[in-house]
């Protein structure tokens, strides 16, 4: 879905949209009324709004129609979130406020085959995220996405953001006070998926080589390891040569297949302890 940005931060129609916001922020159609609101300020090709918190898996607040989630989008929240920069950056501590995923994600993340996946299918080139600490466990993020017709987001677009971002934090912090229960009741434990990064190619690769092709998955390049965990480019090289052997592969694309592979081994035999929707 396509959203245009027509309103400058100053006029009346803005004044009315935010007041229309605010009528709902006890309603459950308020994240809704706030992507509209966003798509006033930006043009963007996609609107989503998601809530992370520790040893859960993401809760997504808009869209929540079926019919506006694609297969790719139900993947991430279930299974390739784990490989996300920004979710990896909120687990990392990353200040409240406004972020472009370029300036958070690995600097190979693009070829990674989860970027492959999820960002290409979207045919999203550039993407702003929204960050809103809504209490100390849970964090909400708002990505607005840009496809190639729409290109970069502008510098005038970044800085409307900016503007209006103390008014979005407020809102959404407000809605969460008074809503939260309609979403808490659909977490699900992401043990599985913790399980998962800790356990693949165990009993095949070292704990080194473990450590490295879980960073591989997240898109971090050869040299970015090395810096990372304090070894040469050489050894980096080495360790990433050895794995491919080990797990009998070729392609970063195929390690991925093996790690979901790994990870709904783990989902299909863990008990079910998650909630029931009421």
């Amino acid at each position: 879905m396509n959203y245009k940005s027509s309103l400058d931060g100053t006029s009346v129609n803005w004044q009315k949209d935010l007041a229309y916001v605010i009528d709902h922020i006890r309603l459950r159609n308020f994240p809704k009324a706030l992507a509209d609101l966003l798509a006033t300020q930006c043009n963007v090709s996609s609107i989503l709004m998601v809530t992370y918190k520790k040893s859960f898996k993401p809760i997504i607040l808009h869209p929540t129609d079926p019919a506006e989630q694609s297969p790719t989008l139900r993947t991430y929240i279930n299974q390739a979130y784990v490989l996300d920069p920004l979710f990896n950056a909120i687990k990392a501590g990353i200040n409240p406020g406004l972020s472009r995923l370029i300036e958070i994600a690995p600097d190979s993340f693009e070829t990674t085959e989860y970027y492959q996946s999820c960002y290409k299918d979207f045919d999203l080139i550039d993407e702003i995220n929204l960050i809103i600490e809504l209490d100390n466990e849970v964090t909400c993020a708002i990505s607005l996405g840009r496809s190639s017709l729409l290109g970069t987001i502008t510098r005038a677009e970044l800085n409307r953001l900016n503007e209006i971002y103390p008014i979005i934090n407020s809102l959404i912090r407000q809605f969460w006070l008074s809503q939260s229960q309609e979403y808490v009741q659909y977490e699900k434990s992401e043990g599985a998926m913790k399980q998962a990064l800790n356990t693949f190619g165990s009993g095949v690769l070292t704990r080194r080589e473990q450590e490295i092709s879980g960073l591989i998955l997240r898109g971090h390049s050869s040299k970015a390891i090395a810096g990372k965990l304090n070894i040469s480019l050489g050894t980096v090289k080495v360790h990433r040569k050895n794995i491919h052997t080990r797990l009998n592969t070729s392609t970063q694309s195929e390690i991925f297949t093996l790690f979901l592979a790994h990870l709904n081994e783990l989902e299909a035999a863990a008990p079910s302890a998650e909630a029931t929707p009421v």
